[in-house]
Order: structure tokens, then sequence, then C-alpha cells
């Protein structure tokens, strides 16, 4: 067994599930090792897109997830979405392969190159180490929620285990069980960590908590005693902690909302009010605003959720809680932070809530009140705000549009967001059923990331009917995954808003009276090029043409829809207009 083989076979023990990449000299053999190890490949066509299909595919799965890439250019192709990955901590372990000579034209400072993007770097350093090394790489990814890049030099790659290390990846391969968690935690050992116990998704006994309650949790039962309207905001560090969440709320008569990535985690309640920051409803920014008590639940306040500052109220406390103790306060002020895992520190609190809060009707408690739940009802949704609406001279109104999709396309669904001037529409018009069923790759704010991250997600949700919502120009830049969604044989509806330019710059410096010729384009048969690479397809210019993804959805949807929407773009959507006001 050499060193390629053993870094596949330990990641395939360790419970890797799925690999993405391009597979060229520097990766075959141990893309091959993983396969042989029960790990499923998917071949992307560009490492870009393999890169954030493995990152989607990760946040949705809750798994670490493996990009393999050639040396070299296979690295630097998959840096976009790399970084968006590190930027997000996702648990995501990079096989990088290193040329073996520093005159290779390969060359490069890998290390170097991971660190400007915010990737941890790790390294094989020889067939005496790679069962640890590899073993440590994983656990930096799972135990750290962070995005790691594991160097594999090609001559190390090549070289063959020794006896011992032989038995060390047959240790880790021996079942059934937990055998090879047993193993790893032998190796991190001596470094301190150890695997995280299975996640109890029962709610678990309510008298199992913390012996001794930390002074901040104490501090928080107090402040959420005393208040009279208090929001608690969830993000994605608040995944699979709804029931804690709600429970505490109804003790306390908060809100629920949520920051982009985390859209839906309230979805079905009657106090939720959807995601907050540009994206907020009237009535959600109205509510939000008048808040006396905000709790951020693994949600780190950016700016985006924020507004800037603005969606907060000056007199309003603002508490974070967060698993990362450098997590808080980073992108504003908090008057508290609480360092502690989301799902337990919501129980814990809760329990000391109750010797706080006063007696009562709950569903009257703090900021809940009967008119107000049908004020939500009736207002909360943007679909529900009325509108004027613009189609017209053969465009659709991207409102118009997506509210039609949003009435004919299955409940159970899995959506991914693209970046652009049309990024609001889908992410708030189009609902989804739960916190697991929305990813948005959008820390690096790069544009042409949303078709892979529909086709990571799709595979991490498969009973789910899977949406990519992208622009024009996202589309044309990632057009080659389409390929990759027809192969994969994915149902995937893929609904591209087309406004023939990149329209953020249009609506940016077009008012300033700046030209635009370098962000507008001729139109594209976006239809007929979805054809092409062996897709359903139709072309949307009114509410009418809707008709064609009714038929569509009928069955048998043996091959994907690709919908191209020719949409309005005469005005910047109101999220665009809210995000200039703040630069």
């Amino acid at each position: 067994m050499n060193v390629a083989e053993a870094v596949g076979a330990v990641l395939a023990s360790l419970g890797v599930r799925a690999a993405f990449g391009v597979v060229g000299s520097g990766n075959f053999h141990v893309t091959n090792a993983l396969v042989a190890g029960g790990v499923r490949y998917v071949a992307a066509r560009h490492e870009g897109g393999a890169a954030t299909m493995a990152d989607a595919y990760a946040r949705m799965s809750g798994t670490v997830a493996v990009l393999t890439v050639h040396q070299g250019p296979g690295l630097t192709n998959a840096l976009t979405g790399i970084t968006e990955a590190a930027k997000s901590r996702t648990p995501l372990l990079v096989l990088a392969p290193e040329a073996a000579s520093a005159r290779s034209n390969f060359a490069l400072d890998q290390a170097a190159l991971a660190a400007a993007v915010g990737a941890h770097g790790a390294r094989v350093g020889s067939a005496e180490t790679v069962v640890d090394d590899t073993v440590m790489a994983y656990l930096a990814a799972l135990l750290g929620r962070r995005t790691v890049v594991l160097t594999l030099p090609l001559d190390v790659q090549a070289e063959e285990l020794p006896e011992e290390a032989v038995h060390a990846v047959r240790d880790l391969r021996a079942g059934p069980g937990g055998a090879h968690r047993e193993a790893a935690s032998r190796i991190a050992g001596p470094w301190g960590l150890t695997f995280p116990a299975e996640r109890d998704t029962s709610g678990g006994d309510p008298e199992d908590l913390p012996e001794e309650p930390s002074d901040a949790m104490t501090r928080l039962a107090g402040l959420l005693a005393r208040a009279e309207r208090p929001v608690f905001v969830a993000g994605r560090g608040a995944r699979g902690a709804r029931r804690e969440l709600e429970a505490l709320g109804e003790r306390v008569g908060a809100l629920f909302a949520t920051s982009a990535v985390a859209k839906g985690h309230f979805h079905g309640s009657p106090w939720d009010l959807d995601v907050i920051g540009g994206f907020a409803s009237p009535l959600a920014a109205e509510l939000v605003r008048g808040a006396d008590l905000v709790v951020g639940w693994g949600c780190s306040f950016t700016m985006w959720t924020t507004r800037h500052g603005a969606l907060i109220g000056p007199d309003a406390t603002v508490v974070q809680v967060d698993l990362d103790p450098d997590a808080l306060g980073v992108n504003r002020p908090v008057d508290l932070g609480v360092i502690g895992d989301v799902r337990e520190t919501a129980r814990a609190v809760g329990a000391l809530v109750d010797g706080l809060a006063p007696a009562g009707d709950p569903s009257s408690r703090g900021y809940r009140s009967p008119g107000l739940a049908e004020r939500i009802a009736r207002e909360v949704r943007w679909r529900d705000v009325p509108y004027e609406d613009a189609t017209g001279g053969g465009r659709i109104d991207p409102r118009t549009l997506t509210i039609g999709l949003d009435d004919l396309l299955p409940a159970e669904r899995v959506v991914a967001v693209d970046s652009g001037n049309f990024m609001g529409y889908p992410s708030m018009f189009l609902a989804v059923p739960d916190g697991s069923a929305f990813c948005f790759t959008q820390a690096f704010q790069a544009i042409g990331l949303g078709l892979a991250t529909a086709i990571g997600a799709a595979l991490a949700q498969p009973d789910r009917l899977p949406v990519a919502a992208l622009g024009d120009g996202g589309a044309l830049m990632s057009v080659a995954e389409l390929e990759t969604v027809v192969r994969l044989g994915l149902p995937m509806v893929v609904v591209v808003y087309d406004d023939e330019a990149y329209g953020a710059e249009v609506h940016h410096f077009g008012p300033h009276g700046f030209p635009l010729e370098t962000v507008t384009f001729p139109p594209v048969d976006i239809a007929e090029i979805a054809r092409g690479f062996g897709c359903a397809a139709v072309t949307v210019r009114d509410e009418r043409d809707l008709g064609g993804v009714a038929e569509w959805l009928k069955g048998p949807r043996d091959r994907p829809l690709v919908v191209h929407a020719k949409v309005t773009g005469d005005a910047p959507s109101w999220w665009l207009e809210e995000a200039f006001r703040g630069h």
C-alpha cells in the first residue's frame, strides 16, 4: 500500500461519504482509493464547480466533504470555491497534490495559498506519518469547522507504507460500529482532540443540563425575563436547535428571525419573521427595529444581517451566543457574549428563565399578542407586500415570476441561489420547508457558484426537488456544469433571471451617468444552450409561459429543466438599494 492509497482508505474509514473533483495525474490514485473505500466520487467539469459542490454538500449534509484536485492549476482553479468555504467555516478537506520539484511548472507555495484565503494548511509528510497526518487534517475540518488544504507531495504519494502504518490503516478499516472512531481518537488523543458525541435529535432529557450554568447564561436568562420585545435571530450555527429555541421563545414571548444562510429555520411558526437584514420585509424590519433585546444564536451579525447596523434599534440590548469565542463581537459590538453550543445553551437558559418569567398566558408574553400574530400572517411574506407588476414588452417582473414558481414547485424543495442583483427574489419569494433546505454561498460574494451549489445540495438532500436560481451572468460562467446535472440524472429546476447584464453594476453606476457597455450584453438563447446539454427548457416572458414548468412537473422529470426567464431590469431590486445605502 502506498501513501496515495492510504489517504483514500483512511478518509473512507473515517466516514467521508462524498468527494468532488476533476482528476488529473496528481490526484488519480488517491481519488481511486476513495472510490475503492466506498466514497461516492462526483466528477465536475471545472475545479471551481467541484469546490462549490463539495462546500454545499458539507453544509447540507452536516458531514465533512472532500475536494480532490490536480496539482498546480487544479488547485488554483478551485480557489474561489475554497475561499467561499473557508469564509463560511465549512468542514471541507481539500486533497491538493504538490509537485515534487520547485522547478516544475506546477510548483506553488500551497501553504501560503491556503493561508491567503483563510484555509488551514496541513501536509502528509511521509509514509510513516500518513495515517496520523490524514486523521489530524480530517479532525481539524470536523472539530474546527474549517476548510483544510491537505498537501500531498507527489514523491511522498508513491512511498510504500511500513508494516506498522499498514496495520494502522487496517485498524481504521476494522468494523463494525465505531471502531474507526476509536482508532482515530487514539491518534488524536495526544493532541487533545476527540470526536464529538453522536448528536441526539430527540430533544434529550430536560434534566440533563450543565450543573453550573455560566454567569453569562444567568445574565442572558435575566435579560430575557425582563425583555418586553425580544427577537431571536438564528444563524447557521443554530441548525438542529429549532425545538430548544422555540421552547425558550415560548417562555419569553420572542419573535423569530434568521440570517440569510439559515432561512427556513422557523418555517411554519406563527412568530416567524423569516430572513432579516437587507432581505427583510417591511414588517420584519419594523419589528426587529422595535426590539428591546436581540439575541443572535449561532449568528455573526454581519453588515448584511443588520443592514449596516441600521436594523437594530440604538437602545436595544444585543446578545450573541456562539460556540467559537473568536466570533463574539467581530462584526458589531455586543452587550453580552455567551460561549456555548446553541442547543444546549437554549436549554440551560430556558431552565433558568422558568424561575424568573412572570406567570400568565405565554401566547401574549413579550412581543407576542393575538393582533401581532394576525399581522405577521398577513404581511410578513414579501409576496404579500403589494407591488405594481412591471411585466410587459416581452419581459416578466421577477416578483411575478418567482411567486408563480413558488406556487408551482413542490413544497419539499432545496433551493440554492447565486449572487447578483436578482438574488433577493428567489431568496425571499421562494419558501423552503426548513433550515436544511436553503443553500446560500455568499460569504465571498462570488458570481457563478449557484449551479454547482445546487448540485452539492441536491446530492446531500436527494429526497427534495433541487432548485438553482441564477442570473444570466452566473449561469454563463458556470454553464459547463449543466452537463454534470444531466450526467448525474438530477431532476433539477434551473431558473435563470436574464436581464442581459451584470445588473448590480448597471444599477450601481448607471444613475451616475457612467457608460455601461462593459456590463451589458446582447441577447443569448440560454434555453437553446440548455437543450444542447440535454436539458428540457422553457423561455418565460410572462406568467402564461409558466405553463411549461407545470407540464415538466407532471413528470417524468427525467431531464433537468432550465427556465430561461427574460426579466425586467429597469430598476434595482429592493435589497440592492439597501446595500447601496450602506456603501
